[in-house]
């Protein structure tokens, strides 16, 4: 589904962002991208979601290359939600928000009513279509950002640092709602910091260093190496600490959770 070719990316006047990055993405994955500020996940973002071209190098979307293809065309394709959601709203209403690419790509109004509706109900956003976006808490503007991308019903879905403002439960709601995408069949990239939750949700991780990617591969492979979280500067969870020391890849919250559970009414017997 997506494929970076040895891609490297400068700002004008300013540093290579990315270095070059070659990297496949199949359709259908669920993969997180993680690194400090400044390693070059946003820039990686938006080439792959067509709002930046390549210094060098190419990036194939589902077979197109983004140099040749206009950004409203991969829209229909790649969803990018920003790292601000207000950054991507303007409009009057709930209603005009969400159908605003689907009323510019000529949808018909009875389908963009469902699509709008569907998209919100994904999203898990109880408000009328007449409320104003701007007067939504950041958690439920997130979501309104989250549903503008579904209504397109793109078949690659990218954000940039969700959980940002948000508490744990609602990442973990986030986060559900991301798997239920996924199990649809869409491909799923997730900018985070979190690599809890990334243990949790995410199939595979991806690790950017100064615009380089120095790791790839299984979420639990990758999020159990200690050692190589320590040398890049992360900290370790209690979770990754203690699997590591038993040899074992790390346990997501759920499953301790659930041995943590049968423990406990093995006890009570």
């Amino acid at each position: 589904m997506i494929r970076l070719e040895g891609v490297r990316f400068r700002y004008p006047r300013g540093p290579e962002a990315v270095r070059g990055v070659t990297l496949s993405i199949e359709d259908g994955e669920f993969v997180g991208v993680v690194g400090h500020s400044g390693a070059g996940k946003t820039t990686l973002a938006k080439l792959i979601a067509g709002l930046l071209k390549p210094s060098e190098g190419r990036v194939l979307v589902d077979g197109m290359d983004t140099r040749f293809v206009p950004a409203s065309a991969l829209a229909r394709k790649v969803g990018y939600v920003f790292q601000n959601p207000e950054a991507m709203l303007f409009s009057a209403t709930i209603l005009d928000e969400v159908a605003f690419a689907l009323r510019n790509f000529g949808f018909p109004p009875g389908e963009v009513e469902g699509r709008v509706r569907a998209a919100l109900e994904k999203v898990d956003l109880r408000k009328p279509l007449s409320a104003s976006p701007h007067a939504l808490s950041f958690g439920e503007k997130r979501r309104l950002a989250i549903a503008c991308i579904l209504a397109m019903d793109p078949s690659v879905v990218v954000l940039d640092e969700p959980t940002t403002g948000l508490d744990y439960a609602r990442c973990l709601s986030l986060f559900e709602t991301l798997r239920k995408l996924n199990e649809e069949g869409r491909t799923v990239i997730v900018i985070t910091h979190d690599t809890d939750l990334l243990a949790r949700f995410a199939e595979r991780v991806v690790v950017l260093e100064a615009g380089a990617v120095v790791r790839d591969g299984p979420s639990r492979e990758v999020l159990s190496d200690v050692e190589f979280l320590r040398e890049h500067g992360f900290t370790p969870t209690q979770l990754q600490v203690l699997a590591s020391r038993l040899g074992a890849p790390a346990p997501t919250p759920s499953a301790v959770a659930e041995t943590l559970a049968r423990a406990w009414a093995r006890r009570a017997r």
